[in-house]
Parts: structure tokens; C-alpha cells; sequence
């Protein structure tokens, strides 16, 4: 008896609904998709409206139909209904993935080049020190160093904040006047999460104003503070979301062994959720190395390097790039431009400041791409073992 339904799902025969089904191979709707392809292109040529983008949409509606009718009249109504939930999630991945790939390659189209010459390495070790109009030279070290210092002080500032909030809305707000206390940060939270991010540089500039009482004060700090803002509602919400994950017979087991409970939260809470926890750390970076408006108010701009978080001005990646797009083409009266400090003569190029604002923009893309692999090295070597 055992020996005829392993006959019949070898031979490609399943039951279902009281009938017999064959369930066809992969490329069965391949062969549809080829065919849905060709016949959006010759409706297109008739209709004489042909474009790579039309025929892509056409042939993607008509796949749904001629994979649905094909998959009915050969595998039956559960199989065809599956593939055709298979198609309409196929169909909204490629739609999320259209604007990131696209972004990705117009980035990497546009600021490749640049990031190259005039040698591999130019562009990372220099700043614009004397670069002048159209010259071709000048590099983003200044932006790279600013942009990673007034982030690690966010971070500083944010992440102990964050994952301190997340651990009393956890383990401690869950009875009683702490519960209500919660409930209130939770809303606060909430509320801090749709900040513009022009509200937070706004706040840091006039707290610093506050502070010193002097209207022109520009230094990294104050980016980090406003940066802080905007992280600490991700760190909270992120955080407290891992550490609910953690199953509580982890807890009550350390508690039956006599274990403190702020010795149970370090060592087994968030040892535990320590995956989770810095893929919501690598999360709120992300959605701040790139914030520009804060910036410009709080930090303010600089052609030279400054790696002093408290003294004077810095430069960033993003208020690099603004800077730059905003420049626009630059005028080019000869074919050389001399730096006034190095008295070195340069080549001049007009789209010279597009060029460098799409190749810091790319650089910048390249370093949330390191920290996500931090992350996940991190998360992968620190997480506790599952196996012996």
C-alpha cells in the first residue's frame, strides 16, 4: 500500500480535490513566459507603440493569463492558483527591485569614473584644499573623515539611550505605574519617528545656541546631537522588538537559578538578541548617514580636513554632495586651471562637480554596504550557537 503513492508522486501524479493532478516541471513556465514575450511583442509592433518598457508590463500581464489558462487546462484548478500567486509575487519583487537597481546604476554609471581617476585612490586621500572653478582635482577625504565622526557620535549618543529606553519598556514597564510610564515613552517614540529631519537640526542649532550664546556656532557635535534625534525612535522601536523575541523560559530558567535580573538581562537577554539588536543599530546608521538638512544647519561646511568633533566646522558626504550638485557646470575660460596653493596646474572639465558629487554619492552607498557586512559579521560570530 506504501509502495503506490511514492510510484505516483515519482511519476509527477498528486491528488487533489477527489482528481488526479500532474504537477509540470519548472520550465513549463518558462516556455509560457517566452511565449506571453512574443506575443505582447507582435501586438506592440501592430499597435505601433513598441518600447522595452511596454513589452515588459504586456508580456507580464499576459504571462499571468496565458500561465494561468496553460497551468488550469494541464495541472488543474490548485496548481494553476499556484502558479499564478507564484507570478503575482514574482511580479511585485520585480517592481520593488526596479528602483533600487536603477538607482544603483545610474550611481555607479555616473560616479564610477570619477572614483578612478586620475588614479584608484586619488579621490579617498585628498580634499578640496585650493580647488578652484573647473578644476579637475580635489578629492572627498575631508567629507569621508566628517561624515564618520559626526556618525559615530550620533551613534554614541543614541545607542546606549535607545537600547536602555527598550530595555524598561521590556523588562521592567509591565505593571503597575511603570506600565503607564511606558505606555507614555512608547507614544513618545512613536511621535519622535515622524520627525522632519530639518525639526532635528533646528533643535540642535538652537540647543547649542542655548548653551554657548553664540548665534554662529557650527561644530560635528551639533550634527551628532541632531542626528541622535533621529536615531534614537529607530534604536527604541528596533531594540525593544528583539528583546520580545526572546522566549521567556530563557528568563524564568536564570531566574529559578538564583540569577539577578539585571544579571539575566546582560548575559542571557541580550546575548540572546544580539543579532537583532545590531541589525536595528546598522538600521537607524543607515537612515541617518545620509540626512543632509540637519547638516547643513548644525555642521555647516568645510574644504579642508577637520577631524575635531568639537572645534570649528567639518565637511560631510551629504552636505558634499549638495554642495557640489548645487555648484552646477563650471566655466572653463582655458583649457588649465592652476591650484593657487600647490601652484600645480590641473585640467579643467565643466561637469567636473557633477562628477564629484555622483562619486562621493556612490562612496556613500559603499559605506552603508561595509557596515551592513559588519553587521552581519557581528550578528553571525556574537549570536549564540544553536548546535553543539
Amino acid at each position: 500500500m506504501s509502495a503506490a503513492p511514492a510510484r505516483a508522486a515519482s511519476s509527477g501524479l498528486l491528488t487533489g480535490s477527489g482528481a488526479s493532478e500532474r504537477r509540470l516541471p519548472w520550465y513549463h513556465l518558462l516556455v509560457t513566459a517566452l511565449a506571453s514575450i512574443a506575443l505582447a511583442a507582435v501586438v506592440l509592433v501592430l499597435l505601433d507603440s513598441f518600447s522595452i518598457g511596454a513589452l515588459v508590463v504586456l508580456g507580464y500581464v499576459l504571462h499571468l493569463v496565458v500561465g494561468y489558462s496553460y497551468a488550469r487546462a494541464r495541472e488543474g484548478r490548485r496548481w494553476a492558483a499556484d502558479r499564478l500567486v507564484t507570478l503575482l509575487v514574482l511580479g511585485a519583487f520585480a517592481v520593488a527591485m526596479i528602483p533600487l537597481v536603477s538607482l544603483l546604476w545610474e550611481v555607479v554609471a555616473r560616479g564610477l569614473d570619477k572614483l578612478l581617476n586620475p588614479y584608484p585612490g586619488y579621490f579617498f586621500t585628498h580634499d578640496m584644499a585650493g580647488v578652484v572653478g573647473g578644476m579637475a582635482s580635489g578629492g572627498i577625504s575631508h567629507a569621508i573623515v566628517g561624515t564618520l565622526l559626526v556618525t559615530l557620535g550620533a551613534s554614541i549618543i543614541s545607542v546606549p539611550i535607545g537600547l536602555l529606553t527598550s530595555i524598561f519598556l521590556v523588562e521592567y514597564a509591565t505593571s503597575g505605574p511603570l506600565r503607564v510610564l511606558g505606555r507614555g515613552i512608547t507614544f513618545l517614540v512613536d511621535v519622535m519617528t515622524g520627525i522632519p529631519s530639518i525639526v532635528a537640526g533646528l533643535f540642535g542649532l538652537a540647543l547649542f545656541i542655548t548653551l554657548t550664546g553664540d548665534p554662529g556656532i557650527r561644530i560635528g557635535l551639533m550634527g551628532s546631537v541632531a542626528l541622535s534625534v533621529l536615531m534614537i525612535p529607530t534604536v527604541v522601536r528596533s531594540s525593544e522588538e528583539m528583546l520580545r523575541l526572546v522566549p521567556m523560559e530563557l528568563r524564568e530558567a536564570a531566574f529559578g537559578l538564583g540569577v539577578p535580573k539585571w544579571l539575566t538581562i546582560v548575559k542571557v537577554v541580550l546575548r540572546t538578541s544580539i543579532a537583532g539588536l545590531t541589525t536595528g543599530v546598522t538600521l537607524a546608521v543607515a537612515r541617518v548617514i545620509g540626512e543632509t538638512a540637519p547638516l547643513l544647519l548644525t555642521v555647516g561646511a568645510l574644504p579642508l580636513m577637520n577631524s575635531h568633533l568639537f572645534d570649528g566646522r567639518m565637511q560631510t558626504l551629504p552636505t558634499f554632495i549638495n554642495s557640489q550638485y548645487r555648484s552646477g557646470n563650471a566655466v572653463c575660460n582655458s583649457e588649465t586651471v592652476t591650484n593657487p596653493i600647490t601652484q600645480m596646474q590641473y585640467a579643467c572639465s565643466t561637469t567636473i562637480n557633477y562628477d564629484r558629487a555622483w562619486a562621493a554619492a556612490l562612496t556613500l552607498i559603499l559605506i552603508v554596504m561595509i557596515l551592513n557586512i559588519a553587521a552581519r559579521l557581528v550578528s553571525r560570530f556574537f549570536a549564540p550557537k544553536l548546535g553543539r
